[in-house]
């Protein structure tokens, strides 16, 4: 399958040729219709190739059988553009239901071979993540930053319920994700409904629980000033509580001194599941778009594959990574939830903290 391009007056027109498997020559050309550089396109197609070709007849609109390497490039534009399957079948030379049925292929293989992309970290590679977390503004034992995203939903009238419409009245789906440094993801969670307000995905989660139970960020404590010892702990905004392992900003009109100081390092740490949640709608506009009449069932699967995706970028030290423009705007048009769960403890830890950069650290 080839896509070229000729200029006309309105620009470039694309033209859709069926033939031998053969994707775009010019690499700007590649990695603006795949959102990926040929080598980690190359990578993908190697995790999945063995799925893609088993038993697989699909072809062109002109009958020519589609390789792995074919399904995996329209797969990757249903999911990196957000387009309809049929702009994509058009744009690609495929029926629509085609371009449903190699998508869905494409994520369950993805599901399998690739979830070892999205993995809490083992004590080595967290004392690498503490270190650069400590780096931005001096926070120690920082372990990730977590965050939540909105998937927004068109559903039929049958359908629509007040269960998946949110507090800015949208229907929508809920991301949840904890975020390293390198704005790579390590924990998610999805499915749930936007009804559900960040608390509460965070209390339903496996990674609450492990942690209520002793058995995440139970790592190593750093001893601050006064023999007061700081356990690992993640970063999180106003909607999240305030827990012993979840740090959350100082509230209220009150907050002056070193509160104000440490609220703005907090936000400079943290910001980095922000820019990540940003950069995964900015790459896979699939879940940037409002999606129309979705499988609920399917798309906390398609959410993963394009988690996974985001990561592999990552990991492969793709070229398309530094690329994109840096922003913090994920949630367009909804506004900062609240949340006043305090836990005691939590609140020591964090006046410790703050009283630990105010004495050690310049602003």
């Amino acid at each position: 399958m080839t896509f070229n391009y000729q200029k006309s007056n309105s620009g470039l027109r694309k033209v859709k040729e069926a033939g031998p498997s053969s994707l775009p020559n010019g690499q700007d050309k590649f990695e603006t219709i795949f959102k990926v550089s040929r080598k980690t396109f190359n990578y993908i197609c190697s995790l999945v190739k063995d799925d893609l070709a088993k038993g697989s007849s699909l072809t062109s609109t002109d009958g020519k059988v589609l390789s792995p390497e074919d399904q995996v490039a329209i797969a990757l534009r249903r999911l990196s553009s957000g387009d309809s399957l049929h702009i994509v079948g058009e744009f690609c030379g495929v029926n629509h239901s085609t371009v449903s049925i190699i998508t869905w292929r494409f994520v369950e293989s993805m599901e399998e071979r690739a979830i070892h992309h999205l993995k809490w970290p083992d004590n080595k590679e967290m004392e690498g993540i503490k270190s650069k977390f400590e780096r931005i503004r001096g926070l120690p034992n920082c372990c990730g930053a977590i965050d939540t995203t909105h998937i927004v939903l068109s559903l039929p009238s049958v359908e629509a319920s007040k269960l998946w419409c949110d507090h800015e009245n949208k229907y929508s789906m809920v991301l949840q994700a904890i975020v390293d440094p390198d704005m790579r993801f390590r924990d998610i969670v999805t499915g749930w409904p936007g009804s559900m307000n960040d608390f509460l995905t965070l209390k339903t989660s496996r990674f609450f629980k492990l942690c209520e139970k002793g058995k995440r960020l139970n790592g190593k404590k750093v001893e601050l000033s006064e023999g007061f010892e700081v356990r690992e702990y993640i970063l999180g905004d106003m909607g999240f509580p305030l827990l012993p392992w979840l740090v959350t900003p100082y509230q209220g009109k009150d907050v002056s001194g070193c509160r104000v100081e440490f609220n703005r390092r907090h936000f400079a740490t943290r910001v980095v599941a922000q820019r990540a949640l940003a950069r995964l709608k900015d790459m896979w506009k699939i879940v940037q778009k409002v999606m129309w009449r979705p499988d609920k069932h399917k798309l906390p699967r398609i959410i993963l594959v394009c988690c996974l995706l985001h990561n592999i970028i990552i990991d492969r030290g793709d070229e398309v990574q530094d690329e994109m423009p840096l922003s913090h705007q994920h949630d367009s048009g909804y506004r900062q939830q609240m949340c006043q769960a305090v836990d005691k403890n939590g609140l020591v830890m964090r006046e410790k903290l703050s009283q630990y950069l105010s004495d050690r650290l310049p602003p």
